[in-house]
């Protein structure tokens, strides 16, 4: 059964239109949303295909501006942005130009400042490998590699 649609075309457009213009979208999430207002697919498609020629979707942009986003304010790891961005249906070349656009020196300082941010909530925490498995097992939840982890919380927890 069809839901009613609520907004003729040029509406749909014009609120889509808005929506790109406040924030970076993905194809994904105004599918979705048009879907929500009862546009046919054939309209969908339409409407995606005038928002990517005028440039207000953009599914690069939109992949850096979430990488960027997720690592500098969420502090999350690249393995995590990566899961996310793939249940966005981002293309593997957009995910990897977004991951490739991360700042490393910001990247580890956020890696350290969780790991040093854990190590201290623990201090009660007497045996040292039940600590250090802790650290890791917060690290590896917040999406970092487990290569780096090791590196970050062996020199934390060896100072």
């Amino acid at each position: 059964m069809k839901s009613e649609c609520k907004y003729s075309f040029l509406e749909a457009k014009a609120k889509l239109e808005a929506l790109c213009a406040y924030q970076e979208r993905c194809s994904f999430e105004l599918n979705n949303k048009m879907f929500d207002w009862g546009v046919d697919s054939e309209d969908r498609d339409r409407l995606l295909a005038h928002l990517i020629s005028y440039n207000f979707l953009n599914e690069e942009r939109f992949a850096e501006a979430f990488c960027s986003g997720k690592v500098n304010i969420k502090k999350w790891g690249k393995i995590k942005v990566r899961q996310h961005l793939k249940q966005k249906r981002i293309s593997d070349y957009s995910i990897k130009k977004g991951l490739e656009s991360i700042n490393e020196d910001i990247y580890l300082r956020n890696i350290e400042k969780l790991a040093l941010q854990k190590i201290n909530s623990l201090s009660k925490e007497k045996n040292s490998y039940t600590k250090k498995t802790k650290v890791y097992r917060f690290l590896s939840s917040k999406g970092y590699e487990t290569d780096l982890i090791r590196e970050v919380v062996d020199e934390l927890m060896d100072n």
